[in-house]
């Protein structure tokens, strides 16, 4: 039975992988700031079939770099061990650069980046002693375009990409997979919760983000291609789908489509 470390669990795509593991039989680690919106996680992975005991909440905020050890620990001495360690944790923005204070950039980058790569550095060692593991984090097409209004999140994003890219160049030789998440437009509260220029919440429903792919499908597919050993899973309807072929194949046309967007 497979130990799934999830971040970001209180909702959206975290709370859909949470879900779909359920399913599979996984035992389950669920970790967010919210600790009332994990244990109502806990409560439908029950009623989809867990047992109390597989299902570990574990408040994490990844600002608090200093907790992973301890954090890490806590997992271990519940679950003797941990297979796969999703980091979903993160936050958007919607500002434009001239209007975003250094100190909102600066935490995109604590939430998005700082934070996943600690977390991951904290369960590494274990895995590595272990001999085995998978290691995923929930980037996203803004992780390979750049989009008006997200500048420190589309920063944030391509950052991820490389260093997991990286590791996992690093760490293959251990027995551990590292998977890169890359979805587009899906259907969550990410844009309401996403930060304007001087930090505050956003608020609002983007249209594509409302009009986005069903979350439940969308961690059906990651899920699907976690299990294959898949190293960059793009998932998504549409739009988001297709800039990803156009950047790669045509970047020039992309970069005019964005500014026409803009």
């Amino acid at each position: 039975m497979a130990v799934v470390w999830i971040t970001g669990a209180s909702s959206g795509i975290g709370e859909a992988l949470a879900k779909q593991y359920v399913k599979q039989g996984a035992q389950l680690v669920l970790s967010s700031r919210r600790v009332t919106e994990l244990e109502r996680v806990k409560q439908a992975c029950l009623a989809a079939g867990a047992m109390d005991s597989d299902v570990l909440v574990l408040p994490l905020d990844v600002l608090e770099v200093d907790s992973m050890l301890d954090k890490v620990n806590t997992v271990l001495k519940h679950f003797n061990r941990i297979d796969v360690l999703i980091n979903n944790a993160g936050i958007s923005q919607r500002s434009l650069c001239l209007e975003t204070s250094l100190s909102t950039y600066r935490t995109l980058l604590d939430v998005d980046v700082l934070g996943q790569i600690a977390l991951t550095k904290a369960v590494l060692p274990h895995m590595v002693s272990q001999g085995s593991g998978h290691i995923a984090v929930t980037s996203s097409v803004a992780g390979k375009v750049g989009v008006k209004l997200r500048t420190g999140y589309c920063a944030a994003k391509h950052a991820v990409m490389g260093f997991f890219d990286a590791l996992r160049a690093e760490v293959t030789q251990h027995g551990i997979s590292v998977s890169t998440i890359t979805p587009g437009f899906i259907k969550t509260d990410v844009s309401k919760n996403a930060v304007v220029g001087d930090g505050s919440d956003f608020g609002i429903d983007d249209d594509d983000i409302a009009a986005g792919m069903d979350v439940d499908k969308c961690a059906q597919v990651i899920v699907a291609k976690m299990n294959k050993g898949v190293k960059e899973i793009a998932v998504g309807e549409g739009i988001s789908m297709a800039a990803l072929w156009i950047k790669r194949l045509a970047p020039n046309l992309l970069f005019s489509m964005m500014a026409k967007k803009a």
